[in-house]
């Protein structure tokens, strides 16, 4: 009999086509965090599914504290005592935290519920986690972190054994980061055992207890966290040596491409910067400088009440998106789910849809040149996929990534904006990011990286524009970029 808190042997899973799982093998003991790694599509998402009974697993077996557990629902998975955070949240914003906490089990008292007594044992369970959230606000008022929390308040509230977090730090800033890891300290005193699924592997050894990495959806190997560095896991990953993690070859271009004069929104004021061809300019930055809110201002998605925009060194004005794509200007939105793709459709549609008029004339369509150009991309940015016509859905993250990618490359863009384009996908989708970045500077292409990761903008950027309260701050030749520099100047040291 398992004396584990979890084990899971011998799973496997198929698709149509394809195996999601092959002989996967994972344990979890009480108090314990365990990092589960991987590239996108691996399989830990599908792992995951499986353990919270969103999928049915075709062959395997899973132990809780040694009894044989049949996990065919998220109902079952519930009683079993797992709680899964995905890195989607599912709250429902115009209900209150506690509201959230007790849907569909609200305390009643003489057939009405008992709002008194579910506000008070919300404010309990915050209270035993040492955490802050009031528990009369709605999910639409709280950040990013807040609402983290909120989900940890609602899996310790259905007496949770195993919680899964899917990417939790992945939108949060380095203060609710420090938060959350303490939370999850609590939540391990109390015997709570996490399964903790990150890209960030920086992170691991912060927080993590052992690690087990998955490739090709089977299990590589498990090892402690003290026992390993991030090498060797990124070894174990990818199955090779990522010799350079980041290419970059530097760029001195005096050329400018895009001028941006002392352009003021609702959101920034007085934002002035340069890009020049061939260059990678980031943006740095805390979050809430207003990085992304100084793009939206350029592009046209809010309205410049002050300020003017040069390309190519004429005067332009951009009222709407379109007319910034018009003028050969890409964005990749850091919100790819919401904003970058359209899931339900194929890859083949994701990839091609600004391009249309490249194989449509009139009403008559020309698949085979639609079908070449996606192929092209396949080749060039290695995009894993079993078919052009998979749904976008059910690409992985980093794959989904590429696509986006694509689609803007496909009109052949004089200055291409990246907001956060490394954001929740693997080490190596990263570096053949990274790669695909340096070639596409050395071709002459603008390039503007928003990030909130301070070695990609370290490694990848000929200059930084630090921002500080929607205001440039500072703006750091490369030779002056440092950690050091771009925080004291995001902070006003």
């Amino acid at each position: 009999m398992s004396t584990h808190l979890l084990e899971m042997t011998n799973i496997h899973k198929k698709f149509p086509g394809v195996y999601a799982l092959k002989s996967v093998n994972l344990t979890l003991e009480k108090g314990e965090v365990l990092a589960l790694v991987g590239e996108n599509g691996a399989g830990k998402s599908t792992l995951i599914n499986v353990l919270g009974g969103i999928y049915q697993r075709d062959e395997g077996e899973i132990f809780i504290e040694g009894q044989d557990s049949h996990i065919d629902s998220v109902l079952a998975a519930r009683d079993a005592g797992i709680s899964i955070i995905h890195q989607e949240l599912v709250l429902i914003p115009y209900l209150s935290v506690a509201e959230n906490i007790f849907v569909h089990r609200e305390p009643l008292k003489n057939g009405f519920i008992d709002y008194k007594t579910m506000y008070s044992k919300a404010q309990q369970f915050v209270d035993d986690l040492g955490i802050e959230l009031d528990v009369y606000k709605k999910p639409i008022e709280l950040s990013i972190a807040e609402q983290q929390m909120l989900e940890i308040v609602k899996a310790v509230s259905f007496k949770a054994k195993i919680i899964v977090m899917d990417e939790p730090t992945s939108a949060l800033s380095d203060k609710e980061i420090d938060a959350l890891f303490e939370c999850i300290h609590r939540l391990k005193a109390q015997g709570i055992g996490i399964i903790y699924i990150s890209h960030k592997l920086s992170e691991l050894s912060l927080i993590a207890d052992r690690v087990t990495i998955l490739r090709d959806g089977e299990t590589v190997t498990t090892m402690k966290i003290n026992e390993t560095n991030n090498d060797e896991i990124v070894r174990h990953m990818v199955g090779r040596e990522i010799t350079s993690y980041y290419t970059r070859t530097y760029n001195k271009s005096k050329k400018i491409v895009l001028s941006i004069k002392n352009i003021t929104t609702t959101k920034v004021s007085n934002v002035s910067f340069d890009v020049r061809e061939g260059e990678i300019l980031g943006l740095s930055g805390l979050v809430g400088a207003g990085r992304t809110e100084t793009v939206r201002g350029i592009l046209g998605f809010d309205h410049l009440l002050s300020g003017e925009i040069f390309l190519n060194g004429e005067k332009v004005i951009f009222k709407r998106p379109i007319e910034a794509y018009n003028n050969k200007i890409g964005y990749v939105p850091e919100n790819r789910r919401e904003e970058g793709i359209y899931p339900l459709h194929t890859m083949r549609f994701n990839t091609t849809i600004k391009v249309l008029k490249d194989f449509i004339r009139g009403i008559y369509v020309n698949f085979k040149k639609e079908e070449e150009i996606t192929e092209s991309f396949i080749k060039q940015l290695k995009i894993v996929t079993t078919s052009q016509l998979t749904a976008m859905q059910n690409l992985s993250g980093g794959n989904q990534q590429k696509c986006v990618l694509a689609s803007w490359l496909a009109t052949k863009p004089k200055v291409l904006i990246l907001d956060e384009p490394t954001r929740g996908i693997d080490v190596g989708s990263k570096s053949e990011i990274y790669a695909l970045m340096n070639d596409l500077a050395k071709q002459g292409m603008a390039i503007i990286m928003i990030s909130s990761e301070l070695p990609e903008i370290i490694n990848m950027s000929d200059r930084v524009v630090v921002m500080r309260e929607g205001s440039v701050s500072r703006i750091l030749e490369h030779d002056e970029i440092s950690q050091e520099e771009i925080m004291k100047h995001a902070v006003h040291i």
